[in-house]
């Protein structure tokens, strides 16, 4: 249940990972997040993703997110697996239920129940 979030490009700039996805996730005015305490202490959906984000990934230090933009700050550098795993959480943020079958965020069927 949930749509994908589809992200329509990828751009890295040194620290910085911009991505640009096709569904607003913020108003105008955007929200900027430095820790996971501050995202904590919001409850709107740019707090929610980015507490999700500095969950997942502890050398984020600030998660800016404006319209259908979402820009993430990572003073350790990028890597191909870092710049996936923000991508997926980003994409999959708006999936209450992950897709069954193989592939990256599967959930294995659910076991039948005898009544």
């Amino acid at each position: 249940m949930g749509q994908t979030i589809q992200i329509n490009r990828t751009i890295q700039l040194g620290e910085v990972l911009v991505l640009d996805t096709d569904r607003s996730l913020a108003g105008q005015d955007g929200e900027a997040f430095s820790s996971p305490e501050q995202a904590a202490a919001d409850d709107t959906f740019p707090a929610r993703l980015a507490g999700t984000l500095f969950a997942a990934d502890p050398q984020l230090d600030h998660v800016f997110v404006m319209s259908n933009t979402v820009t993430v700050r990572r003073p350790a550098g990028w890597d191909e697996q870092a710049i996936a795993a923000v991508t997926e959480l980003v994409a999959e943020f708006f999936r209450f239920y992950r897709p069954e079958g193989p592939g990256p965020g599967a959930v294995p069927p659910a076991e039948p129940q005898e009544v």
